[in-house]
């Protein structure tokens, strides 16, 4: 029965999750189970585009990026994938009608990590964060609302604000890794070789000013999702805190972790806050 295959398949997204992202996974676990597994969906999907792009070095990148674009394209066509991962998104996909200009947007900005190194423009910037992390944070959004469009109008530009603070902060964590071993320079106007505390500063200020919008959102998600995602919030502010006070040349040398002590302090605040209806 093909129920079973849907399980499996299911189950394949749910452990990618859990392998890749112990922070990502511990946030998905507080969202209510009538969506819990969609989430999980959409990061399999998303995590495996982003593997192709980044650590598969010693293969075709390119050949393995466009056999897994044609499957995803088939899989949302057809409505069912060999690839468990794109079976389990293509399901979400079709019960909750992600729009196909959003996963169309995503997979060009992953493209562009198999040739674009440099990126000298504000726009070109912008333009890579809307693909690799906005349009991620309305895929979930989506999800959250249940095709409730009028709701997902209101909070589109929070979530949008929301998933380009997440994925500055992992940028600015990850300098070392995308400069030294990918060659990649994301932040325009700035000399990553000699990231210095004023660059360190400007940056940060953006992230926050990310935050604050998507903050304001999150306070107007449903039950169902707010919890999860504002652990996910606290979790990237966090790690924010951590970045913003380690000296900027530390910074290109060093990846800031939250220990799993504090990510369980920061979950027992998250309950409080979310109990006491402070959000």
């Amino acid at each position: 029965m093909k129920v079973i295959f849907d399980n499996v398949s299911a189950g394949c997204s749910k452990l990618v999750t859990e392998s890749y992202s112990t922070s990502f996974s511990l946030a998905t676990k507080m969202l209510a189970p009538s969506i819990r597994q969609d989430i999980y969906n959409i990061y399999g999907f998303v995590r495996f585009a982003d593997e192709i792009v980044d650590t598969f070095h010693d293969y075709n990148k390119e050949e393995l990026f466009e056999k897994f674009e044609k499957d995803l394209e088939l899989a949302l066509k057809n409505g069912i994938s060999m690839n468990p991962i794109l079976n389990s998104f293509q399901h979400t996909v079709n019960t909750y009608g992600i729009g196909k200009e959003l996963i169309d947007a995503f997979m060009k900005s992953m493209r562009q990590d198999l040739e674009k190194k440099v990126y000298t423009t504000h726009e070109e910037y912008q333009e890579y964060i809307y693909g690799s992390a906005d349009v991620v944070g309305l895929m979930c959004l989506t999800v959250f609302v249940k095709g409730d469009m009028d709701k997902y109008s209101e909070l589109r530009t929070s979530a949008m604000a929301l998933g380009s603070a997440f994925q500055k902060v992992n940028f600015l964590r990850d300098l070392k890794a995308d400069h030294d071993d990918l060659g990649r320079t994301y932040f325009p106007d700035t000399d990553l070789q000699h990231l210095n505390e004023e660059d360190k500063r400007k940056i940060i200020s953006e992230i926050e000013q990310d935050f604050a919008i998507g903050y304001a959102g999150i306070t107007q998600l449903p039950v169902e999702a707010k919890f999860g995602v504002y652990t996910a919030y606290k979790y990237y502010r966090k790690l924010l805190f951590k970045l913003k006070r380690t000296p900027s040349l530390k910074i290109k040398t060093t990846r800031i972790r939250v220990p799993n002590y504090q990510k369980v302090g920061l979950l027992a605040s998250s309950y409080v806050n979310y109990r006491l209806n402070l959000l």
